[in-house]
């Protein structure tokens, strides 16, 4: 029961970053990114209000919620990303991404994150495609594990961050 929820919660793995890091690994970690508004909205678009609140595990999220979580969540990596362009090394601010998953705007249309995240990606992906080299070794620091985080292992992360949330999105559909 517990590995069946796990691959539930899990569906595509969890992140493993690559031995080496190559420019068409980036490119395609890049690739995912641009793609991802376009990927989701192709999945949502024709769903019901009810549709929507269906979830990807027991006590999982909804899909109503994904959504949101994604444009949250995005946003908050596209802010991480400028500050670690432009400060030294900062400490990033955390946030209880299950709190706010739970606040009043998760419950509105999905229309709006779709929206954000189509003009956020776009964004983000033309800032990671004009990434010198140096730029992609600049990091921050993550308060709550204490870690640094390398802007080319983070573009990675949200590549992964984008599929895992787009399979819970096609499971949800499935039940």
């Amino acid at each position: 029961m517990k590995d069946q929820l796990e691959k539930l919660r899990y569906p595509i793995g969890k992140f493993s970053k690559p031995e080496i890091i190559t420019d068409e690994i980036i490119k395609s970690w890049i690739n995912t990114i641009a793609k991802f508004p376009e990927y989701l909205k192709n999945e949502v678009n024709k769903l019901s209000v009810k549709d929507l609140e269906l979830t990807y595990r027991p006590d999982g999220w909804t899909i109503r919620q994904l959504i949101h979580h994604c444009a949250d969540s995005h946003m908050n990596s596209f802010i991480r990303f400028k500050l670690a362009l432009t400060e030294e090394t900062p400490i990033i601010k955390p946030y209880k991404e299950d709190l706010w998953s739970n606040l009043a705007d998760s419950e509105m249309p999905i229309e709006s994150s779709i929206k954000i995240l189509e003009g956020l990606h776009a964004r983000w992906a033309f800032l990671l495609s004009n990434l010198k080299g140096e730029e992609l070794k600049r990091e921050f620091i993550n308060p709550e594990s204490n870690k640094r985080l390398d802007i080319e292992t983070a573009i990675g992360i949200y590549a992964w961050h984008c599929n895992h949330h787009l399979a819970h999105v096609i499971n949800a559909k499935k039940v």
